[in-house]
């Protein structure tokens, strides 16, 4: 079930707001990326010299943009979602059944909210590099975290609406 993006509660606008941000972030991440490659390839078409470590930075570039995306997806029903067994339900048992989905998906993002924590300390303690660049790794993870947090707070909202919407 697609959420209403006309949502006028205080939470709502900053929810969309803060995900409308990141997901133009993550569209600037990506035309950046863009830009890299073209120059890259046209590098190595051109001189036979390449952008050092191009598929370094569109890897990392590629999972930043995609975490960034996430909440505003969520927050506007835009995920991918199969209903071939639920659209003979009720709207109620449609909304419970998004309820739980969205619940598990809480859990999912809040999860890997905190594992990425753990993560990014490691790759910090133990000074992991790319291979090309010698970038820290840790860096990256200081981008995505906050972008996986808000994306548990969305689905957690997201769910709340749901369980809303299955009551009345």
């Amino acid at each position: 079930m697609a959420e209403s993006s006309a949502d006028h509660s205080r939470l709502g606008r900053v929810l969309e707001q803060g995900s409308t941000a990141l997901a133009l972030a993550g569209g600037l991440v990506l035309t950046a990326l863009m830009l890299m490659s073209i120059a890259s390839i046209g590098g190595r078409w051109l001189f036979s010299k390449p952008l050092p470590g191009d598929f370094e930075m569109v890897e990392i570039g590629t999972g930043l943009a995609i975490f960034l995306f996430l909440p505003t997806c969520q927050l506007h029903g835009a995920n991918v979602i199969v209903d071939f067994f639920t659209t003979g339900l009720s709207r109620r048992g449609q909304s419970w059944l998004d309820a739980f989905g969205g619940l598990l998906y809480t859990l999912v993002a809040a999860l890997f909210a905190w594992r990425l924590v753990f993560g990014g300390l490691d790759y910090l303690r133990y000074g992991e590099k790319t291979m090309i660049l010698g970038l820290p790794l840790w860096w990256s993870f200081v981008l995505i975290i906050p972008a996986a947090a808000w994306l548990a707070l969305v689905t957690a909202y997201t769910t709340l609406r749901h369980v809303q919407a299955a009551q009345r």
